[in-house]
This record gives structure tokens, C-alpha cells and sequence, in this order.
């Protein structure tokens, strides 16, 4: 599917520049959800179609990150998808994580003090350095929330793996629009709701079949069960031997939306979003005077640029007191010139950006 018939199937109004909080569903999503929501309030429908478009959104996933969809879970959040992880991680381990790194791969390590598991911040352009033989994992953003910084992705996982280390990646600001080769991480989760344009509550996890060895799946429920329909009931323990022991029961309606709209990414392709994304971002660069960058998010710190974005009817996002703009399947050229005349008059002395 080409761009602009992609775009046709969006209802955005303009100015939506916040995907980075939480991205806009494509119309297909939109409808799909509907129909299931009215065959819910009805009472007309079963929920075997909600369950098929939760397959239907594994197999999306596992497509965009190169793996089989049996080594893909599903769940609700990135930290929910983490926390097995985490947990057979031996006593005294250390975990080396970027110092802006978003809670939700921060949280699930350090829960651990107490068996001795110790977490090491460093900033992300330190991180190859600070990887070495004592370290256990490497956990780290694709692209950093705050700042939009792309991580040295391939390097990483090299010296990770050269040091016997684990590399555990979150997506959720870089699956949808960042092309790389995902399975050379150990363990990639995102939560769908952001660039894959998904509901909030559906969230995925590729766990490569080595490391699944070393896992307990501690929210086994019955949707984990190696046959889902006779595993409502009684003992004994009946998992399913590949990535979805860790599954957790899904939230239907999120998946429902999921399926659609990650059905599209796919359609479009992640080359082609990825261009689209960028150059978007380097045009709104460019307008303020700052070099090209690689991520589809930009952070800047202008005097009053929330107040002057909002009067030019542009949402945006707010971290650390600096704006974060971020471009996506559904922002156009006029988005960036109207938040690039918003903030231009206001660039100067004290003006600084990233991303």
C-alpha cells in the first residue's frame, strides 16, 4: 500500500503531533473495534472473534520483528511482559540500563535489590563502555521516550553477546517505524498503543527459544495453556512449550484494534514509514535551525513552547520541561510548518534541541 492511500484511512485533525504518547487509529481499527463493542452491548456475538483477531495480532507482530509467532506472547504491558525476566535472573546479577530509561525497564530490575540483583545507570551514549564480563543484561530503549535518541541498536547487541550478556530491548518507541533486525536482541516487548496505533492494553514480547529455557512464566493463567480450551479447569500444569507460556489473557477489545492497525504497518512497510516518519522530523529540524537527525521525535526547549504550540492548535508532548514533538503514518507537511511558525519566532538564546 502506498502512502497516501495509507493516509486516507486516518481521521486525524490536524495538528496531532503527540504519537509518542499514544498513537491514532487507523479507520479499519476503528471500525473493527466498534463492530466488537456493539456485538458486546447486544449480547450477538461470541468471543471467538475477539480471541482470532488476538491471534491475527500475534502473527502481525512476529512478522514485523522477524520471528515465528510461536516465539511471540502477548500481554497488557511492557512491564507485565518483562517481569519472567526479570525474575530468573540469578541472585547478584547485574543489569546495565540507559539513565533515562522509561520505568516500565527500569522498575522490573530493581524490584530485585533484595536477592542482590544490582542495576547500573549510565547514560546511552555509555553504554557499550559500560558493558562488560560482570554484566548479566543490557536492557535498553530502542529510542529513548524522553529524548528520541535511536540506540546504537547492532553495537549493543554485539558487545552484549561477546560479554555473555543478555540484551533485552523495549520497542514501544520504535516498533512501527524503526527497521532492524529484532531477533538479534534476546528479549524485544513493546506495548502497541504508540506507533503501532493499537489500544492501550495490548502489548507483545519476542522471547528467543534460548532464553524461554531459563524462564518461569509467573503469570501462567489458563490462556497460557498448551490447549487453551481444555485448560479452564484442574491440574495438571499443561503449558504451551513455545513463547506463549507467557501469555497472559488478553484483553479483548485491544486486541481487536491491534490486528487492523498493525495489519497496516505491514501493508505500508516499515521502510517506507520509517522515511516518512524521519523526514518529517528533519523537516521540523530543519525550520528551527537544528542539524538532520534518525528519530521520528524531537525535543526541544523553547521559552513558552507548550503555550505557543497550543495556540496554534498543535498537541505535543511535555518531558522535563522541554517539548516533544513526534511525526508519524498520519502527520503531514502542514503539521510541521505550523508548529515550525509556532516555535520559530521564539528560537534564539536559550533555544537548545535533540532527538
Amino acid at each position: 500500500m502506498d502512502l497516501a492511500a495509507a493516509q486516507d484511512l486516518f481521521d486525524a485533525e490536524p495538528g496531532w503531533l503527540n504519537t509518542a504518547s499514544f498513537g491514532l487509529p487507523p479507520r479499519p481499527a476503528w471500525d473493527a473495534l466498534q463492530e466488537a463493542l456493539a456485538g458486546w452491548r447486544h449480547g450477538t456475538t461470541g468471543s471467538q472473534p475477539w480471541f482470532d483477531a488476538t491471534q491475527r495480532a500475534r502473527e502481525a507482530f512476529a512478522r514485523l520483528v522477524g520471528a515465528p509467532a510461536a516465539d511471540v506472547a502477548i500481554g497488557s504491558t511492557t512491564s507485565g511482559l518483562l517481569a519472567p525476566v526479570a525474575a530468573a535472573l540469578p541472585a547478584g546479577s547485574r543489569v546495565v540500563v540507559p539513565d533515562v530509561e522509561f520505568t516500565s525497564n527500569l522498575f522490573p530490575w530493581l524490584v530485585h535489590a533484595d536477592r542482590g540483583v544490582e542495576v547500573v545507570t549510565v547514560p546511552v551514549d555509555e553504554l557499550v563502555q559500560a558493558v562488560d564480563r560482570r554484566t548479566t543484561v543490557v536492557a535498553f530503549s530502542a529510542v529513548q521516550s524522553a529524548t528520541g535518541q535511536v540506540a546504537d541498536f547492532d553495537r549493543l547487541v554485539e558487545v552484549a553477546h561477546d560479554a555473555g550478556a543478555l540484551v533485552v530491548v523495549d520497542a514501544s518507541q520504535a516498533a512501527g517505524w524503526l527497521p532492524r533486525d529484532w531477533t538479534r536482541a534476546d528479549v524485544v516487548v513493546a506495548s502497541a498503543y504508540k506507533w503501532l496505533m493499537a489500544p492501550r492494553g495490548a502489548a507483545f514480547g519476542y522471547f528467543a527459544p534460548s532464553v524461554r529455557e531459563r524462564l518461569r512464566p509467573i503469570q501462567a493463567g489458563w490462556f497460557a495453556g498448551d490447549e487453551v480450551a481444555s485448560s479452564f479447569y484442574g491440574p495438571p500444569l499443561r503449558l504451551a512449550p513455545d513463547a506463549r507460556r507467557f501469555d497472559i489473557s488478553p484483553a479483548w477489545f485491544c486486541y481487536v484494534g491491534a490486528a487492523p492497525a498493525l495489519d497496516l504497518v505491514l501493508a505500508v512497510g516499515v521502510d517506507r514509514v520509517h522515511a516518512h516518519d524521519v523526514g518529517l522530523a528533519n523537516r521540523f529540524r530543519e525550520g528551527l535551525g537544528l542539524p538532520p537527525g534518525d528519530s521520528a521525535i524531537v525535543s526541544v526547549e523553547v521559552p513558552r513552547a507548550e503555550e505557543r504550540l497550543a495556540a496554534a492548535g498543535i498537541r505535543a508532548g511535555l518531558r522535563n520541561g522541554r517539548v516533544r514533538v513526534s511525526f508519524h503514518l498520519y502527520s503531514t507537511e502542514d503539521d510541521v510548518e505550523r508548529a515550525v511558525g509556532a516555535l520559530r519566532p521564539a528560537t534564539g538564546p536559550g533555544f537548545t534541541g535533540s532527538g
